[in-house]
């Protein structure tokens, strides 16, 4: 991945395509293997403290690669110990990310995309259209920058913030076979995550992977017709198909599929909704996560009380849907779901 005409991000790159990459310029492809281990074992953050690599290896690393971190404009750290980061990318846009504590370990949410270009009507990320996509560096870049900044080990990746991923999917498969690299983070590909609002294609080209890191799908309502009006990937991509494609999915990789449903105080709360939820995914190897709503302004929406929304699990459970509430988190510093949307720069 290019930087300038002449600087390549070494953070783009998976070990092998490290290897190749310093092949082609008259290096040894061992010497992969060490700057990996510089960069994601020992945090290295220039290439002078390289220390094994030869000085022309070095020198060549000074003059014509990047290993830089992203600049953190903002960093705001929840009263539960969520942390959110505003980072300025080089040419000057910016991007969120989520660092949570979790009882599993750290996990970090990214961004795919600056700005998103899906408009789904409950979400703060798409007020802002998009502008480009991330790059695998940018992404992994996001990683190593929080870790740093938080002084701990990310365990868990989860491909949800900013962006549709799958709008991205080149760069995101390689930012997983990135960091799932042994000899780097490795992180484990059941510690992967990655969301998608339904974009059937990739979600059939993703069960091809090699790499089984987990699927998630942004339902959020339980027919076309409502799901229409919350989501206008839906017209494109109608629920029969998302439901179809996630049966091959399972077909090809064995691994469960989470739906994600956004609680929305009246809009699709009820036990009637619960119910057609049920007759949808019955099934299928998945669970449904639940996600109290988090309110933005620009919207009309409100939470659904806990009340209702326990009224809406008992009744997925009681009809053999597995199901969880989930916990939130990040609420007062707008890092929860849905509430990503670059205020320092509106």
């Amino acid at each position: 991945m290019k930087l300038g005409d002449t600087v390549t991000d070494l953070l783009g790159f998976t070990l092998a395509e490290m290897g190749d990459y310093f092949l082609s310029q008259g290096f040894k492809k061992f010497n992969a293997a060490q700057v990996f281990d510089w960069i994601y074992v020992k945090k290295a953050r220039s290439f002078d403290q390289m220390t094994n690599l030869s000085k022309d290896l070095r020198q060549f690393l000074e003059n014509n690669g990047s290993i830089d971190r992203l600049d953190i404009k903002q960093h705001q750290i929840s009263s539960d110990g969520t942390r959110k980061f505003l980072f300025g990318l080089p040419d000057g846009v910016s991007i969120e990310t989520v660092l949570m504590i979790q009882d599993y370990g750290m996990s970090l949410c990214v961004s795919s995309q600056v700005g998103c270009n899906m408009g789904c009507s409950f979400c703060a990320s798409g007020l802002k259209k998009k502008q480009r996509d991330l790059t695998p560096g940018e992404l992994v870049a996001q990683v190593l920058t929080a870790e740093d900044a938080a002084l701990t080990k990310v365990t868990h990746v989860v491909v949800m913030g900013t962006g549709e991923p799958f709008d991205n999917y080149d760069n995101v498969i390689r930012f997983i076979r990135i960091i799932n690299e042994a000899k780097g983070l490795a992180i484990g590909q059941r510690h992967i995550t990655v969301s998608t609002c339904g974009i059937v294609p990739r979600i059939l080209q993703y069960a091809e992977e090699p790499i089984r890191s987990n699927l998630a799908i942004s339902l959020h309502a339980p027919n076309d017709e409502l799901r229409t009006r919350l989501m206008k990937i839906n017209k494109r991509y109608p629920l029969a198909e998302i439901i179809d494609a996630c049966r091959v999915y399972f077909e090809k990789t064995s691994r469960r599929v989470t739906f994600e449903y956004l609680l929305l105080e009246g809009v699709n709360d009820t036990l009637a909704h619960a119910d057609e939820l049920s007759d949808l995914i019955r099934g299928l190897n998945a669970y449904v996560n639940l996600i109290p709503y988090n309110r933005v302004r620009e919207f009309a929406y409100e939470r659904t009380d806990m009340t209702r929304a326990m009224a809406f699990f008992d009744r997925l459970m009681k009809r053999g849907i597995a199901a969880t509430l989930r916990k939130e988190q990040g609420g007062d510093i707008d890092a929860a779901c849905g509430q990503l949307r670059l205020k320092a720069d509106s």
